[in-house]
């Protein structure tokens, strides 16, 4: 087969908006799984010198090393050939992929023209899937007047008018939570959550599945994370407006005190944690990958048996073992985070370092609203005692590549399928 017939087999056709972190790592993963024949990425404006400098931005990488020696071991010779400097054409592993670097409206970037059915943004920008398609400073929708069926957003919805509800064409999917939940007669635009919403749902759906530990009273966690790109390499000066004064201050010599809004993708995700009232926040640490999730969950005591940290292990342990995809590890080695880079995971349970606490609470039943004053009464000092147990769970995610990136490109190619 010559190269020019490589370019003309159009299907299946993958669109990539941006080569940031996600966008480059996520054409990685598609170079490696050989789904897509085609890949087109836009990049809206021109890349160093032409596309020498764009071959070797997609090559290399200061967290994972050369794109060749990662997906096919320290021997792999390289695979990027440049094909049309002009058309933006290079073959990659024999797959051949399109540079565009005129437009940066979604709508105005030509999905149709390349027979692209999916588009995956990675810009952080078009998070708004209330804005119109024709905004003039974009919108996540534009990527549909320009021709595709459906558009991933790598990155969690946020919308600006609080008095608009999220459209019916538009919803949050984790892979391996509620991706099978995909219409593909009512989703257009569909958000993969972010990496920390999904390690934490995948620690959280083992929990709920099982009766001992389902009855979650109350729950929190903490993301010790990775750096992004989001963050200051040096101090600069807050923005108009800025509330959050730490975001500016310098990554390399801190740790940075910050939210996520994990809790609330999680219930949009699985709707049972809605009354549990969890709360989370993210704590920013000087790593160029790798983060962990302290979870924090009150379970009621429902036998004598009680839960304790061997159950605990034992249920994950069983959730691993029963995931034929992988996508939930568990291991009883003493890791760091360098020992888990890259690793193909939604999470990875570090069931040697959790621990559980066995206590319980006292409830008031005088401060009880509408508590009859008769039960009330059949309690001694009108007060209740009820068991709990107190669990600490703790789960590394490789937030770009080995978590995030893998689970969006699965969502990716579960999308895909069921468009067709």
């Amino acid at each position: 087969m010559t190269k020019a017939q490589v370019f003309e087999n159009k299907q299946p056709v993958l669109g990539i908006n941006s080569l940031g972190r996600i966008g480059k790592l996520t054409l990685w993963h598609h170079i490696g799984r050989k789904y897509f024949k085609e890949i087109i990425v836009n990049q809206g404006r021109e890349i160093g010198t032409g596309l020498d400098s764009v071959a070797q931005a997609i090559e290399k990488d200061s967290t994972y090393g050369l794109m060749h020696k990662f997906l096919y071991g320290v021997k792999a010779e390289r695979i990027i050939q440049i094909i049309n400097e002009k058309e933006g054409k290079m073959l990659i592993d024999g797959i051949p992929v399109t540079i565009l670097r005129e437009a940066r409206n979604p709508a105005e970037i030509p999905w149709r023209r390349h027979g692209v059915d999916v588009v995956v943004d990675c810009t952080g920008k078009f998070k708004d899937p209330t804005v119109a398609s024709d905004n003039k400073s974009g919108s996540i929708r534009g990527h549909l007047h320009g021709g595709a069926k459906v558009v991933i957003n790598s990155s969690p919805f946020k919308i600006k008018n609080k008095a608009l509800a999220l459209p019916d064409d538009a919803v949050t999917m984790i892979y391996g939570i509620n991706h099978t939940s995909f219409n593909p007669k009512k989703h257009l635009i569909v958000s993969a959550a972010s990496c920390t919403t999904t390690g934490l749902a995948h620690m959280v759906k083992p929990l709920l599945d099982n009766e001992e530990t389902s009855n979650i009273l109350t729950a929190s966690m903490s993301t010790v994370h990775a750096v992004t790109n989001t963050q200051s390499v040096l101090d600069s000066i807050p923005k108009a407006g800025e509330k959050d004064l730490r975001k500016n201050r310098s990554i390399l010599d801190s740790i940075i005190l910050t939210s996520t809004n994990a809790a609330k993708a999680l219930a949009e995700v699985i709707p049972e944690v809605q009354h549990i009232g969890f709360m989370a926040d993210s704590i920013r640490i000087p790593a160029s990958t790798m983060s962990l999730i302290v979870l924090n969950a009150t379970f009621q005591v429902r036998n004598q048996q009680g839960i304790n940290t061997k159950m605990l292990n034992e249920l994950y342990g069983k959730a691993a073992a029963n995931n034929p995809e992988k996508l939930i590890r568990f291991t009883m080695e003493q890791n760091v985070s360098a020992d888990l880079f890259g690793v193909d995971a939604a999470v990875i349970i570090e069931g040697q370092f959790n621990h559980t606490r066995t206590a319980f609470i006292n409830l008031d039943l005088a401060h009880i609203p509408n508590m009859p004053a008769e039960v009330a009464k059949s309690f001694p000092d009108k007060v209740m005692k009820v068991p709990v147990v107190h669990a600490k769970i703790f789960g590394w995610y490789d937030n770009e590549f080995g978590s995030y990136t893998n689970r969006l490109g699965d969502l990716t190619v579960y999308i895909h399928k069921n468009i067709l």
